[in-house]
């Protein structure tokens, strides 16, 4: 391959964020075009880097290329993006029915959930994976939230023994779920900042360990916490539907957001300063990955 259209190639290889065999198999399709183009040019005299520069620029700009057939393939079919809401629907299901308060349901789901991880990471990691993957490393974070209703002399121990296993597992799936696509850091993430406010609201230190006062709150609230993972359900719905960056950064920030606002406003007497880092760390972690993507997509 000439290195002009090698150059050519990888250039748009970086931009172009879809799945790894249908990016292949683009890309091929591309350099066959750029090398017939030059083979064309060199029969009619060209030298050979006059012939390769008038195919590239025929062409386009590599990353123009890249971020408009990103837009035709990151569009999911109306199949895969109910199966990317899914999760966000059985919860909801869950809480509007009543059964989270029994151990066999919250286990099948967690085995649902697993296996559709395992699948879906076999299946290189397609768009609806990611709120599933969502959902499967949410525990190990909310878990991380739950240590600040330990005992005050327990917290720094748990957090000291806890905190490395449970960064080496997030940086990972981050990692791989970075290597697709910066957004869809933010759609696994999702749930956290709505997960997060809702935690905070059934009350921080000793009124959590009363088992009775949480118990209550979240008799209360379940209509609204079923309305908050319904409007989860839509954004993501959403999200694998349109085409534009800017349109899936906003289904994917702008309903979460409202739905942390409003909670914490609604229950701002529960949030102490460690709750409030919480907020603002969940809220981080969702917006950061979108703003990354549009310094890449600025970049380009």
């Amino acid at each position: 391959m000439a290195n002009k259209l090698s150059h050519y190639l990888d250039s748009f290889s970086s931009g172009l964020k879809i799945d790894s065999a249908v990016k292949y198999s683009v890309a091929r399709e591309i350099y066959t075009h750029l090398e017939d183009k030059s083979q064309e040019l060199k029969e009619k005299g060209l030298s050979e880097e006059e012939a390769e520069n008038i195919a590239i620029e025929s062409f386009g700009p590599p990353q123009l290329i890249a971020r408009q057939i990103y837009e035709v393939h990151s569009q999911s079919t109306y199949q895969e993006a109910f199966f990317a809401a899914l999760p966000h629907l059985l919860v909801a299901l869950l809480f509007a029915s009543y059964h989270w308060q029994s151990i066999v349901c919250l286990l099948s789901i967690l085995v649902a959930v697993t296996g559709v991880v395992i699948y879906g990471w076999c299946r290189n990691k397609p768009i609806w994976f990611f709120p599933w993957l969502g959902y499967y490393l949410l525990p190990v974070i909310v878990t991380g939230i739950l240590l600040i209703y330990l005992p005050q002399g327990w917290i720094w121990v748990a957090t000291l023994a806890y905190t490395p296993l449970a960064l080496f597992v997030i940086i990972y799936i981050l990692k791989e779920a970075a290597n697709r696509d910066w957004l869809y850091v933010s759609l696994m993430l999702t749930p956290l900042p709505v997960v997060s406010s809702w935690l905070l609201a059934l009350g921080t230190g000793n009124e959590f360990l009363v088992s009775n006062t949480p118990l209550a709150k979240l008799q209360m609230n379940i209509p609204w916490i079923v309305i908050s993972f319904l409007v989860l359900a839509v954004a993501t719905f959403a999200f694998t539907r349109v085409r534009q960056h800017w349109c899936k950064a906003a289904a994917l920030l702008i309903p979460p957001g409202v739905i942390l606002f409003l909670v914490t406003v609604a229950n701002r007497g529960n949030v102490n300063f460690w709750g409030g880092l919480i907020l603002i760390f969940s809220l981080f972690a969702l917006a950061s990955p979108v703003w990354l993507q549009a310094k890449s997509q600025q970049g380009m």
